[in-house]
């Protein structure tokens, strides 16, 4: 099923599933599973009292006979009244000041304060309501929700609670309709056709008719069309994140306005650089990275194969909905299809690390928790990270649902799979790389070899001296330290460093060899492996008793609860159905299949949020903000949706339309909402009714990201080598950022070296190799997000480091200089090589004034350089490192050679080209600053 029917799908009355009760406003009114009446106390009880004990008393007073303190039952009045080991009474009812359960939880007895935390201590309000429940006689109630005549359910839209005396409970914890939206049905709303004043059919767009709509209510009006050479710019950015050319602009200016801007879109979505440009989009969701991270962080060799299987299935226009299922279960789905593995190696994009100091049974559960946060906010946006400890406090999310969603991950064992390099995957220059790589564990395990000698020799002598013919004489207590004996302080040192990097080194090597880095589903194994590969255990050892899930208390793997089975979201409706075995929504408890079972219910059109999700993300990268402007949260803390009637549509005409989201793309950028003006027609009134532009009065100028500004430097230079695919490439980043050392394990990891001809460092920034402890300075400073935590919404700000980046850095003044000298050659002038830099960096010709302006600097400027020429300035053979010995607390240093030999090819540098050169490239690298090249308009 892709599509929801062509009627809106009517909101359910009640929902009982998973042993919650979800009551939701019907036209007969509120629908709630007590009816019997109810006393102000028993209510106030019920509201108030019952869910403040339950956070923050029963973890230590009520959980499980073995979780109580101090003796103090609080599971029912009498024992909460009686108190504990003390023998006094905890609770004089009426009289609260005098009640040492009052005094302790306002931490007015210095001998007893509770909560004991300083971080959960009760405020005020919380306070309050305790003396006045006292006072009123401490009622209690054993009631599950407060019945349908109370006066407090008369505005209560949404009531969850538990059935069946399950813990955690849910009484009286209220939604109201516009913070579950996302939960509520996905509409079918009508196109408001009125609000546009174009009347003929076949210029009609269902976009600009909901913008409209919005923009009439708040008086304001649309921008006129943009210009088309800004519209071009503007829309090969978005799709391929690269310029336009030079014949692009030329071809596109002079067609056929009605019928060129439709086919020019289809061109840029066949385009392979489409594809790019959307893993760079979903990577930034996702958080991929070729390291591990923390102090493990280690290269994960075949991590890139994932990477190139999403630029291939957003090429390849995938089906969202397919897209969805092979990332979560692709093993599950087509074992022997190699795409599929390596689609799941979406399931450990995110940072992790095991150590030999690591408790294993933690390593795996911050592995479950944090793919189950991931599979949240991906697909689902949704936070489940609350739910870990507690039940959501803002969202319909009960603790229960987030270790049900996180049972169905618990077979999943890591693996990286054998799988032969495929005929489309890219593996040119392995051979180049291995010889280098071995190369330098070749140099390091012969100083290793010096260091075996020279203890061997030690070892000899003190044989020798001490009447021994070999060490098989000497009593095991009385042998001397084998490792290092006879070795200075500084080579056992150095001895250390040297094993970690070989270790480091043969991590590279194995991406030269053909895994996936990918699953399986099976009973606790290698998931605590440190070694750089983690084959597939035998059929044996797939088979076995597969690990149980629990409620853990707090959220402590020691304090488990209560078993769990796999499921889904409770306040989707119809979920975790066990009447019907084969509803869209049940999840097996086998061992295989339990993720392909997730997948396809999130992949669902029946599911309320995935379809709304991924239409939102796509409008965000047109407009810089979405529907939804926090696309990873579309809970009650997050935005509220913009244009709600227009998001549903979007959402419904998606899955209509077979989830492709190049026809998405297509449809968003042919309405007139897309190809207006970044110039308000009125920008006081725009300022006055809707400063944040939510409305699109006028399109959102917005900057260009990290990776498009690199890699738009690379295009225009004609040095950037469009290359697809393969592992990740070196390039050139700041020296001193590059040089600095990077600890692993307690040790130092070899030096960041950048690789040695251009051709190989200038690729797409995609394809640059990604470290999660080792930032590139420059992309790092125009906001390109870290790889630990899913990033929904680039931040775009303005500070002082990026104009030193970007008018100091040493890339930029490269890209200036390899500009200036392509031109310089290109052209027979000086005034025509600036009409040709302009049109280069800005599509455009000089004005007049500009002209004169830039022809005097630069005929100035060539006169300095000619009087200043430049000094070469050497690349590092070496560089010096420094560490504290973790044995003996004293610090040691010594000199990492680097294989910077002649073979580096460097980029164009000021010293190897001519004065006028050098001159225009201080043209260049002004209008690489300007805001004309780093805006998109």
């Amino acid at each position: 099923m892709r599509a929801l029917s062509s009627q809106p799908v009517r909101k359910l009355s009640l929902l009982i599933c998973c042993g919650l009760i979800i009551a939701i406003q019907s036209t007969s009114g509120i629908l709630f599973s007590e009816e019997t009446k109810i006393t102000p106390q028993e209510q106030f009880f019920l509201q108030k009292i019952r869910p403040l004990l339950e956070q923050k008393c029963l973890g230590c007073h009520g959980k499980t006979p073995d979780d109580i303190k101090g003796e103090y039952i609080m599971l029912n009045r009498e024992a909460l009244i009686k108190g504990g080991e003390s023998g006094e009474a905890a609770i004089i009812v009426g009289k609260p000041e005098q009640s040492p359960f009052w005094n302790a939880v306002t931490w007015k007895d210095e001998n007893i304060q509770m909560p004991p935390q300083e971080r959960n201590r009760l405020n005020d309000a919380e306070i309050a309501n305790l003396k006045q429940w006292i006072a009123d006689g401490a009622v209690w109630s054993d009631r599950k929700q407060i019945p349908q005549d109370s006066p407090a359910a008369s505005n209560t839209e949404i009531v969850m609670s538990t059935s069946g005396g399950q813990s955690p409970t849910w009484t009286g914890r209220t939604y109201q309709p516009e913070d579950i939206w996302a939960y509520q049905p996905i509409q079918r709303p009508a196109v408001p056709w009125n609000a546009l004043a174009v009347r003929q059919p076949d210029k009609r767009h269902p976009i600009d008719a909901f913008i409209q709509q919005k923009l009439q209510q708040k008086q304001l009006v649309s921008s006129q069309p943009t210009d088309r050479k800004t519209l071009l710019r503007r829309a090969t950015y978005d799709l391929t994140g690269l310029p336009p050319t030079a014949k692009q602009v030329k071809e596109f200016t002079s067609s056929d306005e009605n019928t060129a801007w439709s086919s020019f879109i289809k061109r840029l979505l066949q385009t392979p650089q489409y594809g790019e440009q959307m893993a760079q989009m979903w990577i930034d969701v996702v958080r991929y990275a070729d390291t591990s991270g923390f102090a493990n962080d280690y290269e994960r060799p075949n991590a890139w194969r994932y990477r190139d299987y999403l630029v291939r299935s957003f090429n390849a226009d995938k089906p969202y909905d397919r897209f969805i299922i092979e990332q979560l279960a692709g093993d599950e789905l087509a074992p022997e299809d190699p795409e599929m593995l390596f689609a799941t190696g979406f399931l450990r994009s995110g940072p992790w690390e095991h150590t030999g100091m690591s408790v294993a049974a933690v390593t795996r559960q911050l592995f479950l928790d944090d793919i189950t946060q991931s599979v949240g906010v991906s697909f689902l946006a949704h936070s489940f990270r609350c739910a870990k400890c507690h039940d959501h406090k803002f969202d319909p999310v009960p603790t229960r649902d987030y270790y049900r969603i996180q049972a169905v991950f618990a077979p999943v064992q890591f693996a990286d799979r054998k799988v032969p390099y495929q005929s489309y995957e890219n593996i040119s220059g392995f051979a180049e790389m291995k010889i280098r790589t071995e190369k330098l564990i070749a140099e390091t395990r012969a100083e290793q070899e010096k260091f075996k000698q020279k203890t061997n020799a030690a070892i000899a002598a003190w044989l020798k001296k001490e009447g021994y013919k070999n060490l098989k004489q000497v009593a095991a207590d009385k042998r001397p330290p084998l490792r290092w004996f006879g070795l200075t302080e500084l080579e056992k040192s150095k001895l250390k460093i040297n094993n970690k990097r070989i270790d480091y080194f043969e991590r590279e090597l194995k991406r030269y060899e053909p895994y996936a880095f990918s699953v399986y589903n099976g009973p606790p194994n290698n998931y605590r492996s440190t070694k750089a590969v983690n084959l597939m255990p035998g059929p044996k050892k797939q088979q076995g008793e597969l690990q149980q899930t629990f409620i853990l208390a707090g959220g402590a793997i020691t304090a488990p609860t209560e078993k769990v089975t796999p499921g889904v979201l409770s306040a989707v409706a119809g979920s975790n159905n066990v009447k019907e075995p084969n509803a869209w929504n049940t999840i097996p408890n086998s061992q295989e299949g339990r993720r392909l079972a997730l997948a396809r219910w999130i992949a669902s059109s029946n599911n309320t949020l995935t379809a709304r999700v991924i239409v939102n993300r796509i409008w965000q990268m047109h407009f810089g903000t979405g529907l939804v402007a926090t696309p990873n949260n579309f809970g009650q803390k997050g935005a509220q949706p913009s244009h709600p009637e227009l998001l549903d549509w979007l959402a419904t005409w998606f899955m209509d339309h077979g989830w492709s989201i190049k026809k998405l793309h297509h449809l968003i950028m042919t309405s007139n909402t897309y190809q207006q003006s970044s110039h308000p027609v009125d920008p006081e009134l725009v300022q006055a009714k809707d400063p944040g532009n939510q409305c699109l009065s006028h399109f959102p100028t917005r900057r260009m990201t990290a990776e498009q500004l690199r890699d738009s430097l690379l295009f225009i230079t004609n040095e950037l080598n469009p290359e697809m695919g393969g592992p990740g490439v070196f390039p050139e980043i700041n020296w001193e950022v590059a040089l600095q050392p990077r600890h692993i394990m307690g040790s130092v990891a070899p030096a960041y070296q950048p690789m040695p001809r251009p051709e190989q460092r200038n690729r797409r920034t995609l394809y640059a190799f990604r470290y999660r402890t080792l930032s590139d300075p420059m992309l790092e400073v125009f906001n390109r997000p870290g790889s630990e935590s899913s990033c929904e919404r680039r931040d775009e700000t303005t500070v002082t480091p990026q104009a030193f980046a970007l008018f100091n850095g040493q890339f930029t003044h490269d890209r200036a200089i390899a500009l200036a000298h392509k031109i310089k050659q290109d052209t027979k002038s000086t005034p025509e090589a600036i009409q040709q830099i302009f049109q280069s960096v800005v599509l455009r010709a000089p004005e007049p004034a500009e002209l004169t302006v830039t022809l005097k600097h630069v005929t100035d400027m060539q006169k300095y350089h000619q009087a200043h020429p430049p000094q070469k300035v050497p690349l590092p053979r070496e560089v010096k490192r420094e560490m504290i010995e973790e044995l003996t607390g004293e610090s040691f240093a010594w000199t990492e050679k680097l294989d910077l030999t002649d073979n580096y090819v460097q980029d164009l540098k000021p010293w190897d080209v001519d004065a006028e050169t050098r001159a225009l490239a201080e043209l260049c690298l002004v209008l690489m600053n300007s805001n004309e090249f780093i805006y998109l308009r």
